[in-house]
């Protein structure tokens, strides 16, 4: 538009065209008045087209360093789905970078990316965090971590909240993944969960256990889960798959009559509607369990568990090393070694269920209302 005023306006002065280069014949037959206005014109459209070009390389380069001039590190996040044991893990992750000198908003850009639980959209979440060439990214859960590890195999990808990163063919071993790709692990204590439950409940004979079939992580805590059961005198493992959050409530209420407790693994679809879940084990006094300890805050009896916060803050310090210049590959998974014991009483009086003072008294943490 600037230019356009400036091009009428030669053309006023010529009478009939534009007067760029000045030396040709307009010029020359020009008076001194329109010669003096035309040179002033010209440095006016020569300030203009330099402010101009300055604007655009301002906007369109890469914007890698802050006002201070510090290099700035882009950081991508892709989570499957909202529920609080990831979003605590990927808090405690923020914060543990922030503890060692890198924090969102001064020298590092974050790019958070949550699917919701829908697997097209974590595809193409998955590929915007490659092509904007991220320098790490973090994988919360195992679905998350297996789309990101098939886009890329350049980026250093940290996971956390991966149940079994070998079994979902992440790494080619848990002390040297020899890819791109290196974390923490949340593994569930299923030996130890397994007997509370029968510490609370030494009648059990049918645990019912709900999950998605489809997450690899929890096949692999089923799996597990049935082997320690029939180990431990538990007759029967009852499953009620799922395949959303929508299916929840239904698959609780499949279990109904037919088991003597109910126990919900790290399963991110059970998890993230089990709210439902405890009100169908509370309309049904049916002794509830899970497999993490957010879970339990919400509902149910207890659990032997581990601080996806902390877990989180674990991921952090090997994120930090990684941007130091530490391969992926050459660092071992790594996992949380001292589980909590949480029970919610509370809970457990909604039940039907009467703690132990034993119990009560070795636990890290005791919801009472």
């Amino acid at each position: 538009m600037v230019g356009d005023a400036i091009f009428r306006r030669n053309k006023a002065l010529s009478g009939s065209a534009y007067l760029f280069p000045p030396f040709g014949p307009l010029y020359l037959s020009s008076t001194k008045n329109q010669r003096e206005e035309f040179f002033m014109l010209k440095k006016m459209s020569l300030v203009v087209l330099l402010v101009v070009s300055l604007l655009v390389s301002g906007c369109g380069g890469s914007t890698g360093e802050n006002k201070g001039g510090e290099d700035i590190t882009k950081i991508g996040i892709l989570q499957l789905v909202e529920h609080p044991s990831l979003d605590n893990a990927r808090q405690g992750f923020l914060d543990g970078l922030k503890e060692a000198g890198l924090e969102e908003g001064k020298n590092i850009q974050v790019d958070y990316q949550n699917s919701q639980n829908d697997k097209s959209n974590l595809q193409t979440m998955a590929k915007k965090l490659v092509t904007d060439k991220n320098d790490l990214i973090l994988a919360i859960t195992t679905d998350a971590s297996i789309v990101l590890a098939n886009e890329t195999q350049e980026i250093p990808i940290l996971i956390t909240a991966v149940t079994d990163p070998l079994k979902a063919n992440l790494v080619e071993s848990m002390e040297r993944p020899n890819t791109n790709v290196t974390g923490t692990t949340d593994m569930n204590p299923i030996n130890e969960q397994l007997d509370l439950i029968l510490e609370v409940v030494p009648e059990v004979k049918n645990l019912g256990v709900i999950y998605n079939a489809g997450e690899i992580n929890s096949q692999v805590q089923v799996d597990i889960l049935k082997e320690l059961a029939q180990a431990k005198g538990i007759e029967n493992v009852v499953e009620a798959t799922v395949t959303a959050s929508s299916e929840v409530m239904q698959g609780a209420q499949s279990l109904v009559g037919r088991v003597d407790a109910i126990y919900v693994p790290t399963d991110n679809t059970a998890v993230s509607a089990y709210a439902t879940i405890v009100q169908v084990a509370e309309e049904n006094k049916i002794p509830l369990f899970a497999g993490e300890g957010n879970s339990i805050e919400q509902g149910g009896i207890g659990t032997e568990a581990l601080d996806y916060y902390n877990l989180g803050k674990q991921t952090a310090e090997m994120a930090v090393r990684v941007l130091e210049g530490a391969n992926p590959g050459e660092m071992a998974i790594e996992t949380q070694k001292d589980p909590q014991l949480i029970i919610n009483k509370a809970g457990a009086e909604r039940l039907g269920v009467t703690i132990s003072d034993e119990l009560l008294s070795r636990a890290d943490k005791v919801i009472e209302e």
